[in-house]
């Protein structure tokens, strides 16, 4: 993963470092500590000039600088991405060189989309192509990787992006680059009109594939309006971007399926899951998904530079096991299914990080809350979340986050620990105060979010910033210890929920419209997913030197489960812990995981307790004014009770 970020100028004059604002080239570092370099192309007649500037995550084959140029032709390439299949990458190679060496033989646009096209997996990047005067930018299909740009006309003619910014008062606005397809500037063009002109070539599902309607759906369209007055748009219908996957399976004709009552306790609903395995078609199907999830996982946690090369020394063999990679787990089925499969392929002398995060509210600091309580109101919890009595909870310090992720998350573990009690698990217990949470966020998370700016971003981004850190406490034989996760990869389970009907508004949906508006929220979903999820969350895990890897957004997973018909993927007619994501859940009980596989879902914002921590008036969609440079923070009023 790496932190890119170009300057295009169609001044006289190079560009000025300062339009590289210091803290955006912070940023940038954050995400890329291995390497820093920058590199200016330009051109006099007309006059244009490029600044690059990569900023390098080492994870794979040798470590390779940003920006790369090629002596022979004058390209140079931004990538911040990973090649998971489509183009071959040898074990030792980096993906980055292989990927240059493809552009850099391309003639045409053709060919230029056409190698984009193959690649599977994240990216987003910039590719100066010389002879031609062109610029290329974009994302990927799903936009899992944040690129950002900025319409500059007071200094000049200026473009810049960037996958972070620093946010200031006086900052031109800063717009995510939708994951429409792949743009293109004639820099020619432009020096001579001494205007951006950007044309668009737009995802499109390929020629064979029956498909009526546009891939760019939901969110994925570029308004005009989102544009500034000096730039000039146009879009490209040919040719074009292939989509990397199978469009969604829209039929309808819905099989007469057993009723099972509305309600079920434990038991019961781990029966209907049996019930369903039973059945031996159903249970085939199951086993293909578990077999391409598996295969996504499986890329994703052995694609890490590993050291081979330890010397045993005076060491212990535990004191040498080092992590390489870590999970985001509230202990939903989401998560423990990803760890459950990671460890399949994770080396079984490496530990795996199971990354958990609490926020503690100061109303509960120091009191017996009530457990009774929260076992009446999360009936379907594990357990062990009554086995702590008030007494317990009171006389330790720690109580106040036993928030419900903490509670599924501990019970998740004791599976996996179940399951394979070789591996060696750490289940780190991150614990957020209300005054750390509202510090880092002043001086860290909000440019991180931004340009994203509700509630639900700020709650969001704030938990999945603290897990992502991996600073808390690991307790082995019951000792405590402060703990740090080394990890440069993490798994996160964003995906599952938009693809296999997780939130309670498809139940709504459902209730509403059927399977026919159930296929459409689920489109729109999928639709959306960069500009809602993708890009804020890679850049608030990537600010720690981090990649997210995301298994259930790999290409063949989604193609998988856009073949299937929805009722396949979940049946809401099932009860909640049933019916939503049905197939995953059946994954699950295949997999041993019994008690995780009825989980209901639950919000990682409210899981950790973070939502309405600082407000009990707040809507999800209202513009946060915490994210808001400046703006003052106040504690929950006084008699407010947190979540």
């Amino acid at each position: 993963m790496c932190g890119i970020c170009c300057v295009v100028s169609l001044s006289l004059c190079p560009p000025d470092s300062s339009l590289l604002k210091e803290g955006t080239t912070h940023n940038l570092r954050r995400r890329g500590p291995d390497s820093s370099q920058q590199l200016v192309k330009s051109v006099l007649r007309p006059p244009y000039h490029c600044l690059f500037s990569g900023h390098v995550l080492h994870l794979r084959g040798l470590l390779t600088p940003q920006p790369l140029e090629d002596p022979a032709t004058g390209n140079v390439f931004l990538w911040n991405g990973e090649i998971f299949g489509g183009i071959h990458v040898e074990m030792e190679e980096n993906d980055t060189q292989a990927l240059f060496r493809h552009l850099c033989s391309c003639s045409s646009e053709l060919d230029v989309l056409s190698v984009l096209s193959s690649v599977r997996g994240p990216w987003s990047f910039v590719f100066y192509q010389a002879s031609r005067h062109y610029l290329w930018f974009g994302r990927d299909y799903f936009g899992r990787r944040s690129l950002l740009w900025q319409f500059n006309k007071e200094q000049g003619c200026v473009l810049v992006l960037s996958s972070v910014s620093a946010v200031s008062e006086t900052d031109t606005q800063w717009q995510e680059v939708p994951a429409a397809g792949i743009f293109r500037l004639d820099l020619q063009v432009c020096a001579a009109s001494e205007g951006l002109v950007l044309t668009l070539h737009p995802w499109r599902y390929s020629s064979n594939e029956n498909v009526t309607e546009e891939a760019n759906v939901g969110d994925r369209n570029l308004s005009l309006r989102d544009l500034s007055s000096h730039v000039s748009f146009k879009v490209n219908e040919c040719p074009s971007l292939v989509v990397p996957v199978l469009p969604l399976n829209m039929a309808l004709d819905v099989p007469e399926e057993p009723r099972f009552s509305d309600f079920a306790d434990n038991e019961a609903s781990i029966g209907i899951l049996r019930s369903f395995l039973s059945e031996h078609r159903k249970k085939r199907l199951v086993h293909q998904f578990i077999d391409v999830l598996s295969r996504a996982v499986k890329k994703r946690v052995l694609c890490v530079v590993r050291d081979t090369d330890r010397s045993e020394g005076e060491m212990s063999k535990a004191a040498l096991r080092r992590t390489h990679v870590a999970v985001l787990f509230s202990g939903g089925i989401d998560s423990v299914l990803l760890a459950r499969l990671a460890d399949r392929h994770v080396p079984l002398d490496e530990p795996i990080d199971l990354l958990n995060v609490a926020f503690a509210s100061p109303n509960l600091v120091g009191q017996n809350h009530s457990t009774q309580k929260r076992c009446k109101e999360k009936r379907r919890l594990p357990s062990s979340e009554c086995l702590n009595n008030a007494d317990t909870e009171t006389r330790d310090p720690l109580s106040c986050f036993n928030v419900p992720d903490r509670i599924t998350g501990r019970a998740g573990l004791e599976e996996l620990k179940a399951l394979n009690p070789s591996r060696c698990w750490n289940f780190v217990e991150i614990n957020v105060t209300l005054e750390e949470l509202k510090a880092t966020r002043r001086q860290q998370i909000s440019h991180l979010v931004y340009p994203l700016d509700t509630v639900l971003d700020d709650s969001i981004g704030c938990a999945v910033w603290f897990a992502a850190r991996g600073e808390g406490l690991v307790t082995n034989q019951g000792d405590a210890r402060p703990y740090k996760s080394p990890t440069k990869v993490v798994l996160t389970g964003i995906g599952a929920d938009e693809q296999l009907a997780g939130y309670s508004r498809h139940r709504v949906c459902f209730k509403k419209y059927g399977f026919e508006g159930l296929n459409k929220e689920l489109q729109m979903e999928l639709g959306r997913i960069s500009s809602r999820n993708l890009g804020r969350d890679d850049r608030v895990i990537g600010d720690h030197g981090k990649e997210a890897r995301f298994p259930f957004l790999d290409e063949a997973v989604v193609s998988f489960l856009n073949s299937l018909p929805v009722w396949e993927k979940a049946d809401l007619t099932l009860p909640r812990g049933v019916g939503e994501k049905l197939l995953l859940r059946l994954a699950a009980v295949e997999l041993g995981l019994m008690a995780s596989s009825i989980l209901p879902k639950r919000a990682m914002q409210f899981g950790s307790r973070i939502a309405k921590l600082e407000s009990g008036t707040e809507r999800a969609s209202d513009k946060c004014v915490r994210l808001q440079s400046g703006a003052e923070e106040e504690l929950p009023a006084k008699g407010s009770k947190p979540l």
